[in-house]
């Protein structure tokens, strides 16, 4: 079962995710340029979302580090056992995983090679085979320069090895099992992600702007005060379309057959996706706009991404319109929700409908009669539309 989420959402002016040079970013589609927020960018978003929103409880929410022996240290080391100690057993067990120290960094401040993506029920049970396994791995690491680290694989049990590959099953966290994961060093503890995220592109061709600024010296007293700093930044301001998919046959093998897990996954990943925002340059700019229309496609195999509406960009106040109701509300998120249901109906009538099970709908009331027919009776509210979405996933796999 496939489960699509297709958006429409207005942006005040702002700088959502920046290139290499401070930009915004962007791409070129269908011939003119477009505002761009990259998946990678709203993905963080949505995971902080998980956190800050209390959408999912903390042990079901992975981390992305490169300070996995320093977070261990702090559970494994004691009264006891020293700090140094209770790194170098961290390090040993990583080692028995081929799991690699930077080189470059120190004994006080380790990093592993490359960011982990590891839940917290995984990191929990890697301190815990560190501790049942305290005095094998201290003494296989050892306290003799970079050979014996190096050479600290050789010197762990097989049996702990094996027992700290098994650890790396995903823990259940939801945002590893939608987002999956890449272990270079144990590809046998790769996860396939179950969801898809496309980069969001603006519905209509994008100019950048430049917000010219000064700052003020307070302490300047003198009477031709000038400016203290001045510079540039640039904005847009864009009607994004976001697309993301999950395949939930997928999540719930990624999270242990978990049902109940899975269900809390969805919802709370429909709600995040609906209203987390990137942080790029918000203390400037508070660009925080909700979306004004969601569409959920629920279908039993398959995946339709609806930015082709868009190949010819969106405008505003579309005067052509015989409807006067039409015409009134002919404004870049009205014309762009309206270029939606024309695509989907044409894909429709080319492709048909067979396989998709339900399309609940959440919208600004405002923009309802742009829907023309093709989707009925928009849900009242963000919580009645993903009771609909799980209702519906729940009926087909009941």
């Amino acid at each position: 079962m496939i489960l699509e989420l297709h958006v429409i959402q207005n942006v005040a002016p702002s700088n959502l995710n920046r290139d290499d040079t401070g930009a915004p970013k962007d791409a070129i589609f269908g011939g003119y340029r477009r505002a761009r927020v990259s998946s990678q960018s709203w993905k963080r978003a949505i995971r902080n979302s998980f956190a800050s929103d209390n959408l999912l409880p903390k042990d079901q929410i992975a981390i992305r580090t490169k300070r996995l022996m320093e977070r261990m240290q702090k559970d494994l080391k004691s009264e006891e056992r020293s700090a140094a100690d209770a790194i170098r057993v961290a390090e040993a067990l990583l080692q028995g995983l081929e799991i690699a120290r930077d080189s470059k960094t120190t004994d006080e401040e380790p990093l592993t090679q490359y960011l982990l993506y590891l839940g917290e029920t995984e990191v929990t049970r890697l301190v815990e085979l560190a501790n049942e396994n305290w005095d094998v791995l201290l003494a296989a690491i050892g306290t003799e320069g970079k050979k014996a680290k190096k050479d600290a694989k050789k010197n762990i049990p097989p049996e702990v090895q094996a027992a700290a590959s098994q650890v790396l099953d995903g823990g259940k966290a939801a945002d590893l099992a939608l987002f999956g994961r890449m272990l270079a060093d144990l590809p046998e503890r790769n996860i396939d992600g179950a969801a898809q995220v496309a980069h969001a592109i603006s519905t209509h061709a994008v100019e950048m702007e430049f917000d010219f600024y000064t700052a003020v010296d307070d302490l300047n007293e003198r009477e031709d005060t000038g400016a203290g700093m001045m510079g540039t930044v640039e904005f847009n301001s864009a009607t994004f379309y976001r697309y993301t998919n999950v395949d939930v046959g997928q999540l719930l093998r990624n999270l242990g057959g978990d049902q109940d897990i899975a269900t809390a996954t969805i919802r709370a990943y429909a709600q995040a996706f609906l209203t987390s925002i990137p942080t790029g340059k918000q203390n400037s700019f508070a660009a925080q706009n909700l979306p004004s229309f969601a569409v959920a496609v629920i279908r039993e195999t398959g995946r339709w991404s609806l930015a082709n509406a868009f190949v010819n960009p969106v405008s505003n106040l579309d005067q052509s319109e015989e409807d006067k109701e039409l015409r009134r509300i002919s404004d870049l998120v009205g014309n762009s929700i309206k270029e939606l249901v024309r695509y989907w109906k044409r894909l429709t009538a080319q492709y048909g409908d067979e396989g998709i099970v339900a399309l609940p709908v959440l919208m600004d009331q405002e923009y309802v009669p742009v829907l023309n027919g093709a989707f009925d009776n928009p849900t009242s509210g963000m919580n009645a539309w993903i009771d609909e979405i799980v209702a519906s996933l729940e009926s087909v796999e009941g």
